[in-house]
């Protein structure tokens, strides 16, 4: 095991009607302005800003509002949300929805306070040493962001989706999570947190660090937890046990718990990337296809890890060669997959003939000549991959 800091000071509301706290929650983090950051019309819809507008009011709180997020969102947003939010001098950020508004909301924060572009932290041009604070109210459980210092955004002039990790600097310091509010979220988008909130505990869960058995088996208990908990979601999408569950594991996949004294991969998600970016699919829908090709190949290349996750995740007989068991266990995951209603190919994707050489261009032009870790990636590597998902 790795020497590690672990640090998730985020302050977690959970449970039934818990959005009437929010604003008891932005008086005790100081805020007096709040700007909400938000995407469609379905918070609109079902009443959840209105009692969000009203928990503030209740408090003698301020707001602005910024609307429209769109999946995969991108710099255009951010921009406008910074001048925003200097103009209404709002001194918290708010954001209700998934992770494309929290992602967005963060960029907001950190770019407020800066003199630069606040693109420069995404491109590690500078380091954010200073940002407002956010709070979550979480709609869609899959990314994490509700629980982690990360932000995604696409410059949409380049088609650069990057990632922003920080350690401290843009934890929400509170994310209220009711699992009620997840309930009319359509099956796609559901499945789809699905599959991201796995792929964020595989890609800590294959390293090759070793001695790490206590990460390994919290891995292992919330990939099976997921798998128990979609099965049931998917036939009773207003199960609250089912969503509960789901909801809190996407928060401890992405928060640091799974990883700690690990090196982590991340390659299947950079791989994926640029999948959403020049083709503007879901995120976890991407994340379906890329994760079992990357999978497979590592069956040619790296299989130890590829063997335990088979028989210890998907409950694949140990007998049997180690490709054969490999192989077993990628197959349970894509019939998995395929059973949510997820793709497993591009084709299924809606991607016919995928640029798979611009693919691979752009992911190592943003990310370098070698990605990930359990086995770092060539150009050569990389177009494998993706042609293994065709």
């Amino acid at each position: 095991m790795n020497n590690f800091v672990f640090y998730s000071p985020t302050e977690f509301v959970f449970g039934k009607d818990a959005e009437a706290q929010v604003g008891t929650m932005v008086r005790m983090y100081g805020g007096s302005k709040v700007m909400i950051v938000y995407g469609g019309g379905s918070i609109v819809r079902s009443g959840l800003l209105l009692r969000i507008q009203q928990s503030l009011q209740e408090s003698s709180l301020s707001y602005c509002m910024l609307s429209g997020i769109q999946p995969n969102p991108t710099d255009a947003k951010v921009y406008e949300g910074i001048e925003l939010c200097r103009k209404e001098k709002a001194d918290m950020i708010l954001a209700v929805g998934g992770g494309s508004v929290i992602d967005t909301a963060k960029a907001i924060a950190a770019g407020v306070l800066y003199d630069g572009d606040f693109w420069d932290f995404y491109i590690g041009k500078a380091v954010v040493e200073k940002a407002l604070k956010v709070g979550v109210v979480l709609t869609i459980p899959a990314a994490g962001s509700e629980g982690s210092g990360n932000s995604v955004i696409t410059k949409a002039s380049t088609l650069q989706k990057l990632s922003l990790r920080t350690l401290k600097s843009l934890r929400p310091v509170f994310s209220i999570m009711n699992p009620e509010l997840t309930y009319t979220l359509p099956p796609f988008q559901t499945a789809c947190g699905i599959a991201d909130m796995m792929a964020h505990v595989m890609e800590r869960y294959f390293t090759n660090t070793k001695d790490v058995e206590i990460a390994d088996r919290i891995c292992e208990g919330i990939l099976l937890a997921i798998i128990k908990e979609a099965e049931v979601v998917m036939k009773e999408p207003d199960n609250y046990g089912a969503r509960a569950n789901l909801m809190w594991c996407g928060t401890i996949a992405h928060n640091g718990t799974c990883g700690t004294g690990c090196e982590e991969d991340w390659a299947s998600h950079f791989l994926e990337h640029e999948i959403s970016a020049i083709y503007n699919v879901t995120h976890g829908a991407g994340l379906s296809v890329i994760f079992p090709a990357w999978m497979t190949w590592m069956t040619e290349h790296h299989i130890e890890k590829i063997v335990q996750y088979a028989i210890r995740v998907w409950g694949v007989s140990e007998d049997g060669t180690e490709k054969e068991i490999a192989m077993e266990g990628i197959l349970r995951l894509k019939s998995f997959l395929s059973s949510i209603g997820l793709p497993v190919t591009f084709k299924e994707l809606g991607i016919e003939h995928p640029d798979i050489d611009r693919l691979v261009d752009n992911l190592h032009n943003n990310k370098g000549e070698l990605v990930g870790n359990y086995v770092k990636l060539t150009r050569k590597d990389s177009k494998e991959i993706y042609e293994l998902a065709l």
